[in-house]
C-alpha cells in the first residue's frame, strides 16, 4: 500500500468560517489545519490551553481563532460560537473521549455522564447553538464524528458504544429535519486512528472478550490526516449532494 499523502485543495474554503472541535490534537488538529491551509477561518476549540498554544505558535501564519475551554457545558459553547461571530457555514465536532472499555455491570455512574457529556451533550449543545445561525443564511454542514463502535458492540466499552451510536441518530435525525432547510449534517466513522487517545483494559472481563477480536479484525492504523481528508470533504460545498450518511474511514473494519 502506498504512503499516504495529503492533497491540500487551494480556496477551497475560502470565506467560511468553520468551527472545529478537538482542534489541539489528533483528528480535530489535523482537520482544523487542513480547513485554515484551504482558506477557510478556523475557530479552534479544545479544553487544552496548552495544546492551544502550541497550535497558535506552530501555525501562526494560518489565523487560527483559538477558545480554550469544556465544551461539554453550556458557557464554553457560547464561547466558541461569540469567537466565530454571526456567519457559521460549517461545524466539525470532533472532541471526544474513550472510555476503559467497562461492560455495563462494571460502569460507574461518573464514568457514564462524563463520557456521554463530552462525545454527545457537547455535540448537541454546539449543533443547537450553530443551527440558528445556518437557518437564517439558508445554508451550513455539520460534521459529527462518530466511531466503529457507533457501528458494532466489540469496539469499546459500554459507555463510549452508546456515546458513539447515539451521535448517529443525533446525525440522522438533524439531517432530515434540516436538510430541507439548505443544512447538511453528516458524521464519519473512524477505526484505529493515531492519535494522543489512549485506552486501556480496566476490564478483564473485556480483555477476554475483545481483545482477541482486535487482535484478528483491527485494520492498518489510519493517520489522523486520513480522517481529515473525509471530513473535509463532507464539511465543503464538494458534498453539496451528500445528507445524512455515516461514512466509515475505518480501512474496510465495518465490511469485516
Amino acid at each position: 500500500m502506498s504512503a499516504w499523502h495529503e492533497n491540500i485543495t487551494p480556496r477551497r474554503f475560502d470565506g467560511q468560517t468553520v468551527i472545529v472541535t478537538g482542534a489541539a490534537s489528533g483528528i480535530g488538529l489535523a482537520t482544523a489545519l487542513r480547513v485554515a491551509r484551504e482558506g477557510g477561518r478556523v475557530v479552534a476549540s479544545d479544553r487544552s490551553e496548552e495544546g492551544l498554544s502550541k497550535l497558535m505558535t506552530e501555525h501562526a501564519e494560518l489565523g487560527l481563532i483559538p477558545v480554550a475551554g469544556d465544551i461539554s457545558t453550556e458557557e464554553a459553547v457560547q464561547r466558541v460560537v461569540a469567537a466565530a461571530g454571526e456567519r457559521i457555514d460549517a461545524l466539525a465536532n470532533v472532541a471526544g473521549i474513550m472510555d476503559s472499555f467497562q461492560p455495563v455491570h462494571e460502569l460507574d455512574d461518573d464514568t457514564w455522564a462524563h463520557v456521554l457529556d463530552v462525545n454527545l451533550t457537547s455535540m448537541m449543545r454546539l449543533m443547537r447553538a450553530v443551527v440558528p445561525a445556518m437557518l437564517a443564511a439558508g445554508n451550513g454542514s455539520i460534521v459529527n464524528v462518530s466511531s466503529e463502535a457507533g457501528l458494532r458492540g466489540s469496539a469499546a466499552g459500554a459507555a463510549y458504544t452508546v456515546s458513539k451510536h447515539a451521535v448517529i441518530g443525533l446525525t440522522r435525525n438533524s439531517a432530515i429535519m434540516y436538510g430541507r432547510r439548505g443544512i447538511r449534517v453528516n458524521a464519519v466513522a473512524p477505526g484505529g486512528t493515531r492519535t494522543n487517545i489512549h485506552a486501556e483494559f480496566k476490564s478483564q472481563l473485556a480483555a477476554e472478550v475483545l481483545g482477541p477480536l482486535m487482535q484478528v479484525n483491527v485494520p492498518p492504523i489510519a493517520e489522523a490526516s486520513e480522517l481529515a481528508a473525509g471530513i473535509t470533504f463532507l464539511l465543503s460545498r464538494d458534498g453539496s449532494n451528500i445528507n445524512g450518511v455515516v461514512l466509515a474511514s475505518d480501512n474496510g473494519w465495518n465490511a469485516i
